[in-house]
């Protein structure tokens, strides 16, 4: 019996996120956790414990308006577990106690950091654990000081810690209520030290820790790295210079148009970098042109890097998926990129993922049109913000009833597993067949 329910990574990861957000759930509904001492519903505490844990920002309620100070580090604490993993955490607290990390331990972590290798797992853990101590206290440091004027002394150190970390973990949570409630970072699109400071804790956050480590061992010689990380930081600086040329040209005429050229690009830059799973806006997303609507769906898609605190099928995966097309198109059978063969498999992979994602993300608009009756176009941007642990919205989050917030709570859970994870959890201990079929050709295309 007991040898029934030994779980496998995988599966020890779905079920370890899935309690963390139930944890989260009741501390939220804890009446000293709202600001009027009045106890939030079990769904929208659920709502927003998965929302913070799964790193995705969307939320029913806003965040400084209702929850009192205990609430809002409740809140920042599932974002930091969400977005390092509970399991790294966990083996923190190993670290510190002097307990050793057997095997079964390091293939967690190694799950949960998407190491390529279980050696040197535990040191790359220690790598992750210091650098986001680093990055998000340089964050906080720097918000903290730049938000002086506009909160005082404490205040100001608070919403520092805070917007750093949630900037960090690409969670979108911010506690601009004070200002005016959803506003997001919208009364800051002209500051140049906030914006930067954000842009740059999101970009790194969302490399991954993988390059971190690799650059932390090759420094800054590109030529040295390994090919992960030469394919991470390439798309990425090609799709953030080409979506801030996107934007600037698409909402010339809308959300940018009153805006001098100066701002026009630090806010076209911002709205290049967020939708890759940040979540924080500084121009109003519904005011967005149809076609600025549709751009931000696809980087929503296509997320930040393997193993970081973003979401979507990930950038390495859009990648793959791209070459494989070209070179289909050009009848080679290979894909060559940095002067290295990709394996088959992982061709595969990538295929796999970028179906099951998009598939479930069709499921979440089905359901949420079904359920409520919602304009195709917003469900299909709040289904693709939630299962990209994104948390950009048009607004109807806080109108979904309670089966409609159930659907989003589900799809922002399959968005931080990974959805082709999420499978793989459910049918890990499958036997596989020693026989296969006799091959049949079909006409495709």
């Amino acid at each position: 019996m007991i040898s029934k329910l030994r779980l496998g990574a995988k599966q020890t990861l779905a079920i370890g996120f899935a309690l963390i957000i139930l944890i989260g759930a009741f501390l939220l509904m804890i009446p000293a956790a709202s600001s009027n001492g009045q106890g939030i519903t079990f769904i929208n505490a659920l709502f927003t414990s998965a929302s913070a844990t799964c790193v995705t920002g969307l939320v029913v309620f806003d965040t400084w308006t209702q929850f009192s100070f205990f609430g809002q580090f409740v809140i920042l604490i599932l974002i930091q577990i969400g977005a390092l993993g509970f399991m790294t955490v966990a083996i923190l607290f190993s670290i510190v106690l002097g307990k050793r990390i057997g095997l079964k331990e390091r293939t967690f972590l190694m799950e949960t950091v998407n190491a390529m290798q279980i050696s040197g797992v535990v040191r790359l853990v220690r790598r992750i654990l210091i650098g986001t101590l680093l990055f998000e206290g340089i964050g906080a440091l720097v918000l903290a000081f730049r938000f002086y004027p506009y909160f005082g002394f404490p205040n100001n150190i608070w919403y520092g810690i805070f917007h750093s970390v949630s900037a960090f973990c690409n969670a979108g949570f911010d506690l601009m209520g004070i200002i005016e409630p959803y506003t997001s970072l919208t009364p800051f699109v002209s500051d140049y030290v906030i914006n930067f400071t954000i842009i740059s804790l999101i970009i790194i956050g969302g490399v991954g820790f993988v390059v971190w480590d690799n650059i932390f061992e090759h420094r800054f010689r590109f030529k040295n790295y390994n090919l992960h990380t030469k394919i991470v930081l390439s798309a990425t600086v090609i799709l953030i210079v080409f979506s801030t040329i996107m934007f600037l040209v698409l909402e010339k005429n809308t959300v940018f148009q009153d805006m001098p050229i100066h701002q026009r690009t630090i806010a076209a830059l911002f709205q290049s970098v967020t939708p890759r799973t940040a979540g924080f806006n500084t121009v109003d997303t519904a005011l967005l042109s149809e076609g600025g609507v549709l751009y931000t769906l696809f980087l929503m898609v296509i997320g930040a890097a393997p193993g970081s605190t973003a979401g979507g099928i990930k950038i390495t995966t859009f990648v793959i998926v791209v070459l494989s097309v070209i070179n289909h198109s050009r009848k080679k059978n290979d894909v060559n990129v940095f002067n290295r063969r990709l394996e088959e498999d992982l061709i595969k992979r990538a295929y796999s993922n970028t179906v099951f994602y998009v598939l479930v993300c069709m499921f979440g608009v089905f359901a949420l049109t079904a359920i409520q009756d919602i304009p195709v176009k917003d469900a299909l941007f709040e289904s693709s913000s939630a299962i990209g642990t994104v948390g950009l919205s048009t607004g109807i989050t806080r109108d979904l009833n309670d089966f409609s917030r159930i659907v989003i709570i589900l799809l922002m859970y399959i968005g931080r597993l990974g959805s082709l994870t999420l499978f793989m959890a459910v049918a890990e201990r499958r036997v596989h067949a020693q026989l296969k079929n006799p091959v049949e050709k079909i006409i495709i295309g």
